[in-house]
């Protein structure tokens, strides 16, 4: 596969573009409007997004977070983080996180996070080998 990569930041004002690829990274278990609108009030929450594109086409996303904690400090937070499968093992994953980790250093971050869920072996796996080490449990109830 021939590919053009390049990264950048997704503009407010295209920020719908990743709607998509959120709606296969949570199986359409959403409908587009609710994400729309949730993705509006991440915004003002201070939420951005990294796009990895193949020439034009807009192939992986990862949402991010700068968050201040008692117990970690400021820190950088990937979040729905998700690569069209064809592009997956080609090295896409860790392009966007040596991005988000540069980032995160240019910002003055201390460390960073993540969540994955318990039954995501391949994910599990991934945020391993980005040097991740699991220190509890992530936690939720819904109300």
């Amino acid at each position: 596969m021939t590919t053009n990569f390049h990264m950048a930041l997704i503009p407010q004002e295209n920020i719908n573009d990743i709607l998509p690829l959120v709606q296969m990274l949570n199986h359409d278990k959403f409908p587009v409007e609710i994400l729309k609108k949730r993705l509006q009030d991440m915004l003002t929450d201070g939420y951005q997004c990294l796009g990895v594109y193949d020439g034009e086409v807009l192939i992986g996303i990862c949402g991010i977070w700068v968050l201040n904690k008692l117990y970690v400090g400021k820190h950088i937070e990937p979040d729905n983080v998700y690569v069209l499968p064809e592009y997956r093992s080609s090295g896409v994953g860790k392009l966007m996180m040596d991005w988000v980790f540069n980032y995160a250093e240019e910002i003055g971050c201390d460390a960073s996070e993540v969540n994955c869920y318990i039954k995501n072996e391949k994910g599990i796996q991934f945020w391993n080998n980005q040097g991740f080490k699991a220190i509890g449990y992530h936690m939720q109830k819904v109300f």
